[in-house]
């Protein structure tokens, strides 16, 4: 008998992600080789690009160990909470809503020690009992690497429409771009391009730009690997400061040119769907 309602729920869990799923038109997987690289600043002004020119936005923090969405938009005083839809995410903005494990009451200073298993339980309901409601583009923050998380979320999602690659200029950081690149090829899911991020400094004092991680190794790769560059964004100490205090840079300093640049990639990436 137990086993018997334990079948029934799972059935009824998978119609549930498949009715969600079918709500979403765009799903995009952000991702990347090795962690620092900044690929969780480029998926909340991503997200929060596209939800300001009007798009139906959410973004989904799938990064169990060390979810940042929630500080970097300025709701990680937010809780989540149940209705009779399911799992109410956090409101950004009115057409930007949020979901991640910061929200749920967890003690922020405590680690998550799940293994694998767990995680993808996790995923599942996060995709299956969240309301996510119609949205235009859910975009995907998964850790660094090609573990756990952004498996589980290909395996949930059959038809993404595509993975964002982040890396930085350096060798170290290439290589494992590729890996992900190569990461997404074997599952089948369309990478719509590399950004390579910290791509020349901006000094905060005479605004000059200064190789100072190198440029030019992700538009490398990317011609390497026959995917499309989608753009290089320098490292800028207000960008830092943006994402700390939870204002994402690409509206809150959308008169600096790293916030035109974002705006770029984003019309970019528009560009890319909207041609399929």
């Amino acid at each position: 008998m137990e086993d018997t309602e334990r079948k029934q729920k799972e059935l009824e869990q998978e119609e549930r992600l498949k009715s969600n799923l079918s709500r979403i038109k765009n799903k995009l997987l952000i991702i990347s080789g090795k962690g620092g690289v900044g690929k969780t600043t480029v998926a909340v002004n991503l997200a929060y690009g596209l939800a300001i020119k009007g798009y139906k936005t959410g973004v989904l923090d799938v990064d169990i160990h060390g979810p940042n969405i929630a500080k970097m938009l300025g709701i990680e005083d937010k809780k989540l909470v149940s209705s009779e839809s399911g799992i109410e995410p956090v409101m950004v903005l009115s057409n930007l809503k949020a979901i991640s494990l910061a929200l749920v009451g967890y003690d922020v200073n405590q680690p998550v020690i799940w293994r694998g298993p767990l995680k993808m339980i996790a995923i599942k309901q996060l995709l299956s009992d969240v309301n996510w409601g119609e949205l235009d583009y859910l975009i995907i923050d998964s850790p660094p690497g090609t573990g756990d998380e952004p498996l589980s979320v290909c395996q949930l999602i059959p038809d993404l429409n595509g993975a964002i690659v982040v890396t930085t200029p350096q060798d170290v950081a290439i290589l494992d771009s590729k890996k992900s690149v190569l990461f997404a090829v074997q599952l089948n899911v369309p990478v719509l391009g590399i950004i390579e991020n910290m791509s020349g400094f901006v000094c905060p004092h005479c605004g000059k730009e200064v190789d100072l991680f190198g440029m030019g190794g992700g538009e490398k790769a990317a011609e390497n690997l026959k995917v499309p560059f989608l753009g290089r964004i320098p490292l800028e100490p207000l960008m830092i400061k943006s994402g700390d205090s939870g204002k994402p840079f690409i509206h809150f300093n959308k008169d600096r040119n790293t916030a035109k640049i974002l705006d770029e990639i984003t019309e970019k990436i528009l560009r890319k769907e909207k041609a399929k």
